[in-house]
């Protein structure tokens, strides 16, 4: 599965747990915060002053991302 800037926070924290490490790099302590169940990446990315682009493309990176 590969991560997109419209998927939820949660639902990439779901999809591969080593997606904490990339939404802390950026400051984003997503895995603490309500609005992770409805908030896109894009969004959170966004609210934190980080470019969801840099974010999505970390995630990609991450093992099994490309599958």
């Amino acid at each position: 599965m590969r991560f997109t800037k419209d998927m939820s926070i949660f639902e990439a924290l779901s999809t591969d747990p080593a997606a904490r490490e990339v939404f802390e790099s950026h400051g984003m302590a997503c895995c603490l915060c309500i609005g992770a169940q409805s908030e896109s990446i894009e969004a959170g990315a966004i609210l934190h002053q980080v470019d969801p682009e840099i974010v999505v493309a970390e995630l990609n990176q991450l093992y099994g991302a490309g599958e």
